[in-house]
């Protein structure tokens, strides 16, 4: 089952790209998430939609998106094709790791018209009569979001994207590029981490390690939205504790020598659709700087690192990641490990 994933900014012709190039490709099918976009508002409360300016901001739309393409693939086979922008590098990175962990291949494709041209197209949209505000609304939001696609092009669309110049191309001869692009392996398989989802709770093995000054080793998986510890779940058979530094070591390139001392074990009750389970944290001891500085991340797993204190971790790390972090830096402190319900100390 493959996806070919047709990015690109606002206006540069995905859609009807899109539409050309299921006549082209063999056994494909048009899937455009804007359909989910435009379901929220008969699923969620007008307040909830109100906070965000983007529904790509929403988690459900980003998990939905990721269960329709896969059922859509189930039920369907062959390829999905999706015209969609996606500007924001987690949002890129929670979406197709959603897909690779349910075994879909992503082809990333990225329309790129010279941005003169581009703004030509813009404003050479036509208007229908009976619709010229929103209209006018789509077209500003097109202009607005040109800086922010050029800032995505200059640090990390183009890293796994199979890049189209569609300046002097029309729809018809962009979507023959693609279909023969594909067609010939050219345009590769994003090479982005097979993290298979839970389908019963789980236990899962965290280790903190600290820099010279006291400040936490977070990392931002590209598979997940959110920063994290270093750490995993435990395979069938494994300690706990071993497990942390297997991966510790997977994820990092840093081994640990001693077992490290259990600080939180925090039971995570399921909320759809994840199962929950046990979370426990480690203390893996404080890195010399020159450990530090041999810190190594593997590409399709792990976006990047820092050392962060706790009141930085509080911004970085969802909240239920953040309250076991900060219980286990009180039971460092204290000598003595919590155990927690849902991020709550119980006894």
């Amino acid at each position: 089952m493959t996806v070919v994933w047709i990015n690109g900014a606002f206006g540069a012709g995905k859609t009807i790209t899109a539409r050309e190039l299921i006549d082209l490709i063999p056994n494909s099918t048009l899937f455009d998430p804007e359909i989910i976009g435009g379901a929220l508002p008969n699923l969620l409360p007008p307040k909830h939609l109100a906070e965000v300016g983007d529904f790509q901001d929403l988690q459900i739309w980003r998990r939905l998106v990721i269960d329709t393409a896969a059922a859509m693939l189930a039920e369907l086979g062959g390829t999905l094709v999706v015209p969609m922008t996606l500007l924001r590098q987690e949002y890129r990175d929670e979406i197709f790791g959603g897909l690779a962990a349910r075994r879909v291949a992503v082809r990333h494709v990225l329309l790129a018209p010279a941005e003169t041209i581009l703004r030509e197209r813009i404003a050479g949209r036509e208007i229908p009569p009976d619709l010229p505000d929103g209209e006018l609304r789509t077209q500003q939001w097109a202009y607005d979001h040109i800086e922010p696609y050029r800032a995505a092009l200059a640090s990390w669309l183009t890293a796994d994207a199979h890049l189209v110049d569609t300046s002097a191309l029309t729809p018809y001869e962009t979507a023959c590029r693609i279909a023969d692009a594909v067609g010939s392996g050219t345009v590769p398989v994003c090479d982005i981490v097979q993290t298979p989802e839970p389908t019963s709770e789980t236990i899962a093995a965290g280790v903190l390690l600290f820099d010279e000054q006291d400040r936490v080793l977070l990392v931002d998986p590209t598979y997940k939205a959110g920063w994290e510890f270093p750490g995993g779940v435990v395979e069938r058979g494994e300690a706990p504790a071993r497990a942390g530094m297997r991966e510790v070591t997977e994820e990092t390139g840093i081994v640990l020598d001693d077992v490290p001392r259990l600080l939180v074990v925090d039971w995570e009750p399921p909320a759809p659709p994840g199962y929950g389970g046990l979370r426990l944290l480690f203390d893996g001891g404080r890195l010399g700087a020159a450990e530090a500085d041999r810190l190594l991340l593997p590409g399709p797993e792990l976006r990047g690192w820092c050392f962060a204190s706790e009141q930085e971790a509080a911004d970085l790390l969802p909240p239920v990641r953040y309250e076991r972090l900060r219980w286990a830096l009180r039971a460092r402190e204290r000598g003595a490990a919590l155990y927690l319900e849902a991020g709550v100390p119980v006894g």
